[in-house]
């Protein structure tokens, strides 16, 4: 005898039925959210471009792959995530399972752990354009700033700061590429593409100085 699995959509008896499946329509929202949160309100995007700097201004052909800068990414990530996932778990979520904050206290002293860490890395000035942008008077104190405002500028500053520091990364290698460049001019060697001189001592170079270690420690050290 084949099994029957019957659905029925009977009429919630209360709030005491409302309020869980509500919750687990906020999780899942949540969940749904995971990436966009991930890259707008972590450190996320400012590893992840300076990374994408690196692998191309060392000219190797698809070395190291995209999918192990985006590992190395998420790997940096959590270690500067990790003190602010330590404070929203010991002051917000945890009072929270043992019903010592309901749901909007809790919410509220997440979204002020979320700030302390967002404020200090977002530039004055872009967080300006955005309270100039959606017309609204400026915040008081840091826990007034709006979140959703405080996020887009946050997300500008980090792109910025990646830019700022990819341009510092890419310098050595373009001097080089400059120095090869005019070397094999000036040995009137113009039919050599300097990339296949230029390539392997821009590698030697970044192996020689620990470029993964420096860089790594450059990355998580920007955030303190």
């Amino acid at each position: 005898m084949l099994p029957q699995v019957t659905i029925n959509f009977a009429e919630a008896q209360g709030a005491e039925q409302v309020v869980p499946a509500l919750k687990i329509l906020l999780l899942m929202t949540v969940l749904s959210l995971a990436p966009a949160i991930l890259i707008s309100m972590t450190a996320f995007t400012r590893i992840v471009i300076v990374l994408s700097f690196v692998r191309q201004a060392i000219g190797a052909q698809n070395v190291p792959p995209m999918q192990v800068v985006m590992v190395l990414s998420l790997l940096l990530t959590a270690v500067v995530m990790a003190p602010v996932a330590q404070r929203l778990d010991a002051e917000a979520l945890e009072p929270y399972t043992h019903k010592q904050l309901d749901e909007k206290a809790a919410f509220d002293r997440a979204s002020n752990i979320v700030r302390d860490f967002l404020v200090p890395q977002t530039r004055e000035a872009d967080l300006r354009l955005f309270y100039e942008l959606s017309k609204t008077p400026s915040p008081k104190t840091q826990h007034d700033v709006a979140l959703h405002l405080l996020v887009a500028a946050f997300m500008i500053s980090e792109l910025r700061t990646g830019f700022e520091m990819g341009f510092l990364v890419f310098l050595p290698f373009i001097l080089i590429d400059l120095i090869v460049a005019s070397i094999l001019t000036a040995m009137g060697m113009v039919m050599l593409p300097p990339t296949m001189l230029a390539t392997p001592l821009k590698l030697l170079l970044f192996v020689l100085v620990d470029g993964w270690g420096l860089l790594s420690r450059s990355l998580v050290t920007s955030f303190g």
